[in-house]
Order: structure tokens, then sequence, then C-alpha cells
């Protein structure tokens, strides 16, 4: 990599930024900051109402351990989310069904509701199950599971698990505190759990 380039636009920057300091096209800033992030130069963060910015570094990025919860949803969900801090996981790798469970505790509006996509992910539907048992968020689980087939195509769990999930007992009625449906009344009803989302919440989830 060119460091002359590095150090015209090293810092944070936006598109727009980019765009001044390298004189070049929308389009071509755009594309220059795939290409530093895929080279390991760039880190992202804001997005949704706040502006994306680019944090552009003289030296390589080296991350140490693996991915983290976002960084999971981000790579399987069409709902991106921006980090609030930079998460590694040492010494294993966050699986799909872990990531599910952990975003469900988060009692997060935006990371339950990227992380639904991950429903089409799952391999090991056991595990699902007894981490959903181990932190007492099975009827929650059976609920967004629920949701999400409503939406997106998704992987099929078991008779035999959503039965234990319907049936669990003493579990907080609240996926994100306070908030209730107006479309979704029946999941609410069959599961006895409140769902923070309305129809028109999820169509991202479409793209």
């Amino acid at each position: 990599m060119n460091k002359s380039i590095l150090n015209k636009i090293k810092g944070l920057n936006t598109i727009e930024t980019l765009q001044k300091k390298l004189k070049v096209k929308r389009s071509t800033a755009i594309k220059k900051i795939h290409e530093l992030r895929k080279l390991g130069y760039v880190e992202t963060s804001g997005g949704g109402k706040q502006p994306r910015l680019y944090n552009i570094h003289m030296n390589k990025i080296i991350k140490i351990g693996n991915p983290g919860l976002y960084d999971i949803i981000n790579k399987n969900s069409p709902v991106k989310l921006s980090r609030p801090f930079e998460e590694r996981i040492i010494g294993k790798k966050l699986s799909i069904e872990e990531a599910i469970i952990r975003a469900i505790k988060t009692e997060d509006y935006r990371v339950i509701l990227a992380s639904l996509a991950l429903f089409n992910k799952i391999k090991d539907f056991s595990k699902l199950y007894a981490l959903a048992k181990k932190e007492n968020v099975r009827r929650k689980l059976g609920a967004l599971y629920e949701l999400a087939r409503k939406t997106i195509k998704t992987k099929k769990i078991d008779d035999k698990h959503l039965k234990l999930m319907l049936n669990a007992k003493n579990e907080k009625m609240f996926i994100v505190q306070n908030a209730k449906s107006k479309d979704f009344k029946d999941i609410e009803n069959k599961w006895k759990i409140y769902i923070p989302f309305n129809k028109q919440d999820l169509w991202r989830l479409k793209e």
C-alpha cells in the first residue's frame, strides 16, 4: 500500500471527506475504502442514524482472537450494526447458536432485530436449546424464532424442542423493556412474551 496516500487520508473520514482529500468521485472513494478495509487499514464505526466514519491507519490493524457478536451478526444479517466497542473472543469461536442467545440477552432492539437473520444459520438445535435454558430465555427464543419464520426463510426447529421452549417457566415477558407489538399478538399470546417489533420493522430482513 502506498504510504503517501495513507498519510494523506489517515485518521477519521467520511466518504465526503475522503472524496475531497483524494479529489475523486464518490464511487471511487467508496471503492478505495473497500480496498483499504480488505487490506486491514480501516476501522468502521457509526451507521444507522449516525454518520458512517472510517478510521484509516498508517499500519495494518492486527486483531487478536475471533469475531465477537457484532461481527457475527454483520456477517450474516442484512441489518448491519455499528460497534459500540471492539469485541474479540479469545480461545474459541463464537457459534451462531451462542450469538443468538447473546443477542437476546442484550435486550437491545436493533441487535435483536438484526440477529433474526441468524435463525437460517443454526447448525445445532440441541445446543441452542441448552443455551437458552441456561440463560432462562427459552420462550423468548421460541417467540423470536416464530417471528423470523413469518418474515424470512429459516432452519426448522423440531417439535420436541419447540414444546420444551413453550412450556418453560419463570421468564420475563419483555424481550425489550416495555416494547409490545401491534401486529404479532398471535405470537405474544402463544408464547406469553411481548414482541418488540411490528411488520414495518422487519422489511430490512428481506433485503
